[in-house]
């Protein structure tokens, strides 16, 4: 693979990302645009979609809350 290039496969790194949901929003571009290239995921559009893009793939829902 080229640098620079997107795959067209998903790739697992060793650790999963967990940032929070404010993170993801103060993320600046060119983070999570390493995030994403990280995982072999697209990396177009703009701030705001990749933001959305990236909160939806990466955060699970209820992952923060404690099991009571």
């Amino acid at each position: 693979m080229t640098r620079g290039r997107e795959s067209n496969e998903f790739k697992m790194p060793v650790h999963y990302p967990r940032y929070s949901k404010s993170e993801y929003q103060d993320m600046p571009e060119w983070m999570v645009d390493r995030l994403l290239a990280e995982y072999g995921l697209p990396t177009h559009g703009d701030l705001t979609q990749k933001r959305h893009f990236a909160m939806g793939a990466f955060l699970w829902p209820n992952a923060n809350k404690k099991n009571v």
